[in-house]
């Protein structure tokens, strides 16, 4: 298994509200996964990721993908223009389903704004639970990008 140490976003984050959307700040909230913290429920491993993905924290993302379906890289450190970046705006958990002991759906809502035009992306992902820690496996769009 990937190490999930990974190195932090800077300390101006940790009084900042979560991006995942809960009301805590980011050093009480997913914070302490992205130090390597199991996350309890497949429900607050999907907000970290969430935030992983805002806070552009790559090698967490790959660290809590299942590794039969993980990719090699995600590109999040690419050299595109600025404008060009994806820039996460909210996230809204519509569903946290377990579907087994080790198993879970987390059906979801993440708006985004990509050079300069805003998208919302609407999935219903699964999870997996091995050794202890929640995984994400894959996931199904609920509608049309």
């Amino acid at each position: 298994m990937k190490d999930l140490r990974i190195t932090m976003p800077a300390k101006k984050f940790n009084d900042a509200p979560c991006p995942c959307g809960n009301p805590r700040s980011y050093a009480t909230c997913c914070s302490q996964y992205h130090a390597g913290c199991v996350a309890p429920t497949a429900e607050d491993l999907m907000r970290s990721r969430y935030s992983a993905y805002v806070l552009s924290l790559e090698p967490y993302l790959l660290a809590t993908w299942h590794a039969s379906t993980r990719p090699q890289s995600l590109g999040l450190d690419s050299d595109e223009p600025a404008n060009q970046k994806t820039r996460w705006l909210g996230l809204e958990i519509k569903r946290h389903q377990p579907t087994g002991t080790d198993s879970a759906i987390v059906e979801f809502v993440a708006r985004y704004k990509t050079a300069g035009r805003a998208h919302r992306m609407h999935e219903s992902s699964r999870f997996l639970r091995e050794n202890g820690r929640w995984y994400y496996l894959d996931g199904e769009f609920k509608d049309a990008p």
